[in-house]
């Protein structure tokens, strides 16, 4: 019984430890840059992805922001990715993701084709978020 109880804390300690360094990961600064990782995700990503959703559920469309959050989102993608901020595969599976589905959004709305911007944001915030 005391060796299950030993496992149990290690193991417990162990976790906190995955938690405590994924967290501070998260925090992590580029090499040659003065934004991090959290900065990024809540001055950049949260800002536009807010935005676009905002955009995107308005009565008229306006073209032109939707194009500029999904452009913004877009290159977010590529700056999580950049310099060294990207801590893990995880995180470099959602960059990809944010880039590949913000570019689906900029396809659609080249074509003023609602239905499809907003599909890919679904798929933005599904798989990157």
């Amino acid at each position: 019984m005391k060796r299950i109880v030993w496992f149990l804390a290690a193991a417990m300690l162990l976790g906190v430890f995955a938690i405590a360094d994924r967290v501070e990961a998260q925090k992590t600064k580029g090499k040659t840059r003065a934004a991090s990782t959290k900065h990024l995700m809540k001055g950049l990503i949260g800002a536009n992805c807010g935005a676009l959703k905002k955009d995107l559920d308005a009565e008229k469309l306006d073209w032109n922001e939707i194009t500029l959050h999904a452009a913004m989102l877009n290159e977010a993608g590529h700056l999580l990715m950049d310099d060294g901020r990207c801590p893990d595969g995880e995180w470099a599976k959602a960059a990809k993701a944010l880039q590949a589905q913000s570019a689906a959004v900029l396809a659609a709305a080249e074509k003023d084709d609602a239905a499809s911007a907003k599909a890919a944001f679904a798929e933005l915030t599904a798989q990157s978020c």
